[in-house]
């Protein structure tokens, strides 16, 4: 008998704690969102939510018209769908990562799509080194970090070793001038996002808890490398550095619209910058009109007083697959495990 390709999934299942090993980290990732709070919006609502599958596969046609995705016997194509999208492209960060730390990496959600809801607290903390946080939330849906759980996060980052990685997602749409949402979805070029969607309410709450002074702002289109369809270089501060999270990493995943991930402190020694992203400057927007050619793609907080562990800031789409990838991206993804 032909051994079948994966080994079988499973749903629904309750996450058997991993054991501390030195040297090895057990990497979680934590997602924002209420998934039916996302996969029960209006589709006749414009802003704010995610894609049905429908207009996914209208939209990126011919790519996702295989039984696999097409058939509804065999795929959801409502909002539902689209959520599923990312899941599927969560599975090789967490193979890669998997596989260099021999642990299995767990995707926890607020609330899943059974109604359960999962609260950040030592549920997932107590067996966890490092830390993702996937902001995917669209601010209307109203997810807010609890007091307890701020506790609970910073409580986490006292323990030695520990690493906590935020990902508020990007924030398009923010003026109320209509040019100006026209302006933003023209440069990022991407038919799927709507004039307005704003996501990461839960993140913004946790970083304002845990005093992290970074705010996500726009969805930004990368510039590519001139004569390919890659990614342009990133701009890497490697003197700044010193923990070579960006250790053999050149660039990470296109992606038609990026947060920046603005500083909202002068202080310098407490907050780097590690990566900026080169910007396509095809289109015009209100960032690259003030003057800007670069976002913020990458920031690190050291370890500082009572807080031993990192804190580093990067976008939700940098672990993923669902927009291509690269043996840079996979490297990261290595850095971020191992360190």
């Amino acid at each position: 008998m032909t051994a079948p390709k994966h080994p079988p999934r499973t749903y629904n299942q309750i996450h058997a704690p991993r054991k501390y090993s030195p040297g090895r980290r057990r990497v979680s990732v934590y997602i924002t969102w209420s998934y039916p709070a996302e996969a029960n919006r209006d589709v006749n609502v414009l802003d704010n939510r995610f894609s049905t599958m429908a207009e996914v596969r209208r939209v990126a046609w011919p790519d996702y018209e295989s039984p696999e995705y097409a058939n509804p016997k065999k795929f959801l194509q409502g909002i539902a769908g689209s959520l599923e999208l990312f899941f599927r492209a969560w599975e090789r960060f967490q193979a890669v990562v998997g596989e260099v730390t021999e642990h299995v990496v767990p995707v926890y959600q607020r609330i899943d799509q059974a109604g359960y809801e999962l609260l950040l607290d030592e549920r997932v903390l107590s067996d966890t080194d490092t830390l993702l946080v996937f902001g995917l939330d669209h601010l209307v849906t109203d997810q807010e970090a609890k007091e307890a759980e701020i506790t609970a996060v910073r409580e986490f980052l006292t323990r030695e070793g520990t690493c906590l990685v935020l990902g508020p997602h990007h924030d398009v749409g923010v003026s109320d001038d209509i040019k100006e949402r026209q302006m933003e979805y023209v440069h990022h070029g991407d038919a799927l996002v709507p004039r307005q969607q704003r996501f990461g309410r839960y993140a913004r709450s946790l970083m304002k808890g845990l005093g992290v002074p970074v705010e996500n702002r726009y969805g930004l289109r990368p510039a590519v490398s001139k004569g390919t369809n890659k990614i342009a270089p990133l701009s890497i501060a490697k003197d700044l550095d010193t923990r070579g999270w960006l250790e053999g990493v050149t660039a990470f995943n296109f992606h038609m619209h990026l947060p920046h991930y603005a500083l909202t402190t002068d202080d310098t020694k407490s907050i780097h910058v590690l990566a900026r992203q080169p910007i396509d400057m095809s289109n015009p927007h209100p960032f690259t009109e003030a003057g800007n050619h670069e976002f913020n793609t990458f920031v690190w907080m050291p370890p500082s007083g009572k807080r031993a562990g990192d804190i580093l800031l990067a976008d939700s789409t940098i672990f993923s697959t669902l927009f291509a990838g690269e043996e840079s991206l996979e490297r990261f993804w290595k850095n971020i495990a191992m360190r």
